[in-house]
């Protein structure tokens, strides 16, 4: 971090959380990517943990999850008040057609539509109510650097994209990860694009350094200079839907995080941690911000029963997903 003075930093965050505050931004959310799956067709992106996997999986399709274990997880979110960030997959993991098929059959769950982040996509008209937004994986706003961490990831058609999602009348959101070498400045590349493109919601993500990716040996961003991007960004977008993503080894990034401008957090196992020691420092880290919760991580009434209660053909799958948390040691 190029310049890392303390004062402006938490400078920086006090008049980001007041701005907050003042625009009634009280309640944070849990959010939740459903995976499509594990396999990617561009498997080239130099942080990603599908960039290990191509030249691994012989056969894509089995690299995809079944549809009744998505939708199970859909409604088990659903139940226990998580938002789902958006559905993800790799390039050509699924067809348009299947991807509009599960995203409808989770707005029949939920009520609400789903968010996107499956490529870049040129069949968005394909889409209808099931869809409210389309997510560009921009990762770095700058573009030669995006260039190089992303290579088959043309940034002008993640904003072709972008912009003619919005002239379909979706929410436009972008995902941002930090730590992969950018610096402080690049800042500036991410204002004027969010600008540029009138993006809805920006998704914030720290670097998770995965085994075999030339980022193996890196480190995660520092959480002040995290705070200082994130409050930045909310002090530049009043109105902007911030959420941030940090891993089980940095929960304390939670409250600063919020503090910072965040609307809401992700990137949490979520029934590996669900009723745990770890899933109730979530919950503090919330608390301790002044902040109420939308969504638990804790209260196990929630799970509900163990069938499900849209489609008996989802029944193993809640089964599983609910015995999988009940049987959390770490109360």
């Amino acid at each position: 971090m190029e310049d890392n003075d303390s004062a402006e930093i938490l400078s920086l965050i006090n008049r980001a959380n007041n701005l907050s505050l003042k625009k009634g931004y009280n309640e944070i959310s849990l959010e939740r990517a459903v995976f499509l799956s594990w396999w990617c067709d561009k498997g080239d992106c130099k942080f990603c943990y599908m960039s290990t996997q191509k030249d691994k999986i012989k056969e894509p399709q089995k690299a995809r999850r079944r549809v009744g274990n998505i939708l199970a997880e859909a409604e088990m979110c659903h139940r226990l008040g998580w938002n789902i960030e958006f559905l993800s997959g790799g390039y050509k993991s699924f067809t348009t057609q299947e991807i509009k098929s599960i995203a409808q059959n989770i707005h029949d769950i939920t009520g609400d539509g789903v968010w996107l982040n499956t490529g870049i996509t040129e069949e968005l008209e394909e889409y209808g109510e099931e869809i409210k937004g389309i997510t560009g994986a921009v990762e770095a706003a700058n573009p030669e650097f995006q260039k190089e961490v992303c290579p088959s990831k043309p940034l002008d058609q993640i904003s072709a994209m972008l912009d003619k999602a919005g002239d379909l009348g979706f929410k436009k959101a972008i995902t941002i990860i930090l730590g992969l070498g950018e610096s402080f400045e690049d800042v500036s590349y991410l204002i004027d694009y969010i600008k540029e493109h009138e993006i809805d919601r920006v998704i914030f993500y720290s670097l998770n350094p995965h085994p075999e990716t030339i980022y193996a040996n890196s480190s995660q961003p520092a959480s002040l200079y995290y705070a200082k991007v994130v409050s930045t960004v909310r002090l530049a977008f009043p109105d902007l839907e911030i959420i941030c993503g940090t891993w089980t080894d940095n929960l304390a990034n939670i409250g600063v995080l919020i503090l910072s401008g965040a609307n809401g957090i992700t990137k949490f196992p979520l029934f590996k941690m669900f009723g745990t020691k770890y899933g109730k420092r979530v919950e503090e880290e919330i608390k301790w911000t002044g902040r109420s919760l939308k969504g638990t991580f804790t209260d196990k009434s929630r799970l509900g029963p163990e069938k499900s209660e849209v489609d008996p053909k989802l029944d193993r799958y809640i089964k599983r997903y609910i015995k999988d948390s009940l049987k959390n040691k770490f109360q």
